[in-house]
């Protein structure tokens, strides 16, 4: 059977604070294949550190997106993050999977800071082979009101929205499709935003902590700006630039000491909740941010671990026109989230 019945497109829609970025992919033939990429820009100041300011010009964004797809009608895979979403590896006694579901509403009210009654439980059983100690589960909870916004503002748009995923599972998604190397060990990921970065650590390949840190590519502008006397479009042309330039030494030292700094006490956290973490091996960096010339060398020598470009199009396939709607050289790092919200079967 098709996806979605007879529909077999998926639409993954990333709705970012610069950028609303859709990736369609073809789930009917014998591998997932990128059909339709698109990027339609967001209003200044429209979405806050991922906080939607004004419902109708990012709903107007959305519903451009959507129409310029390709696909009739199209069902829409979205995702929320954030503070109130939490992402937590448990540990209770083992019982039959039947029985888990009931007994992690108590086990919610143990790990997640809201009232369960208040949240969208789920979970996902990480050693469903085991058959002797206790079950390892990984428990996400999301805020109701969180998850009704963004399925409000799909509808708005005109979309028709089959899943709400978590950001976090999207980009792992993605990643695991393209970089199937980064699922040995403990490594990290991060996504580098307009407003945002969201930092996802993973252990043999699950995702065991995501956190938002509040630093994106729109920091690394103003301190450019400010330090030379640049207007945005000059200090936008260096972030974009091909080859690193001395007027972007000091936002890389500042801005690139957050994200450290941010990767640190996520480490430091799980080391002190959880006996068996092991230090973070490597990480890989996507989104906009990511293309920062310099960037990415300055953090794996402040890191000291290597530290290299994440691409959502290194293993997946893609048609021959599906990125001619882009304007940008290299579209893999900015599309990963909605490349992995787009690979979700239903």
């Amino acid at each position: 059977m098709a996806l979605f019945g007879r529909r077999r497109h998926t639409l993954g829609l990333d709705i970012g604070s610069g950028f609303v970025k859709a990736a369609v992919i073809d789930h009917g033939g014998r591998e997932p294949r990128l059909t339709r990429a698109i990027l339609t820009p967001v209003p200044d100041s429209a979405i806050v550190e991922g906080e939607v300011m004004d419902h109708a010009a990012v709903a107007d964004a959305i519903r451009e997106t959507l129409g310029a797809s390709g696909v009739r009608a199209p069902h829409v895979v979205a995702a929320v993050g954030g503070r109130d979403v939490i992402i937590k590896k448990i540990s209770v006694e083992r019982m039959k999977p039947a029985h888990l579901r009931d007994v992690l509403r108590f086990e919610a009210e143990q790990h997640v800071p809201f009232d369960v009654d208040s949240v969208e439980l789920d979970f996902q059983l990480l050693n469903p082979e085991a058959t002797q100690g206790d079950m390892s589960v990984l428990l996400v909870a999301a805020k109701h009101q969180l998850v009704a916004a963004r399925r409000d503002l799909v509808k708005d748009a005109g979309g028709r929205p089959a899943i709400i995923d978590v950001d976090a599972f999207a980009l792992h998604n993605a990643f695991e499709a393209n970089h199937p190397e980064a699922m040995q060990g403990t490594v990290a990921l991060l996504d580098v935003g307009h407003d945002i970065t969201n930092l996802i650590v993973m252990e043999a390949g699950v995702p065991v902590l995501s956190r938002e840190l509040p630093v994106g590519t729109r920091r690394f502008r103003e301190t450019v700006q400010g330090r030379d006397g640049l207007d945005a479009e000059q200090a936008e042309a260096l972030l974009r630039a091909d080859a690193p330039s001395s007027r972007l030494d000091d936002a890389i030292a500042l801005h690139g000491e957050e994200l450290a700094a941010g990767m640190e006490r996520a480490a430091t956290f799980l080391a002190t909740s959880t006996r068996s973490f092991a230090q973070i091996r490597a990480a890989w960096a996507c989104g906009g941010g990511s293309r920062i010339p310099g960037l990415l060398p300055w953090l794996g020598g402040r890191l000291r671990i290597p530290v290299q470009h994440a691409s959502s199009l290194a293993g997946v396939a893609v048609a021959p026109d599906a990125l001619d709607a882009l304007a940008v050289d290299d579209p893999g790092p900015l599309l990963m989230l909605s490349v992995g919200l787009a690979l979700r079967a239903a």
